[in-house]
């Protein structure tokens, strides 16, 4: 039987022509929702810390900030300059760090001197908004004693010294 079947002429045209539509798939929504997934938002401003007890010599600060919030952060951007009444000057202009931490030790400053602080976060989205602005004192240059006018007696000791800083100094300690 398969071999007469096999034999015979087979017509295999389609009485009717397929009717296919052509369909067009938007995936716009689809991929807006796939990069809105991926894609890391820009972080929030970090907030400044006020300055610790012991965290300044004559001539360097630790800053120290955090986050509030999760945010993905890929470094910080701190910002600080002298605080002053007077017009800038080159001394007083801006400075600009980049810091991987949540803290920094800036050096090179001058003692008993203010100087304003403030801090952003990055990463591949952005920068955040700027932290509120924070003021650090560095510690006053120790005082020189004058020799020439210390005098004694039995029960007592007369020391004078005098200040080397422009900004006045709160108190003196006096160790014997």
């Amino acid at each position: 039987r398969l071999e007469e079947f096999l034999k015979k002429e087979v017509d295999l045209e389609l009485s009717t022509l397929p009717d296919f539509e052509e369909r067009v798939i938007d995936v716009s929504e689809v991929e807006q929702l796939m990069n809105s997934i991926n894609a890391i938002p820009a972080p929030c401003a970090p907030v400044i810390n006020p300055q610790a007890p012991n965290a300044a010599t004559g001539t360097s600060l630790r800053v120290c900030w955090g986050l509030f919030s999760d945010d993905t952060v890929e470094c910080y951007q701190l910002c600080y300059q002298p605080v002053s009444n007077e017009r800038h000057t080159d001394e007083q202009a801006e400075h600009t760090l980049k810091v991987k931490e949540t803290y920094c030790t800036i050096t090179d400053l001058l003692p008993n001197t203010q100087y304003e602080f403030w801090v952003s976060a990055l990463n591949a989205s952005g920068i955040s908004p700027p932290s509120e602005r924070a003021v650090y004192v560095t510690a006053p240059s120790p005082p020189t004693i004058k020799n020439k006018k210390i005098r004694s007696c039995e029960n007592a000791a007369l020391v004078c010294w005098e200040s080397r800083d422009i900004n006045p100094v709160d108190s003196y300690t006096v160790e014997l």
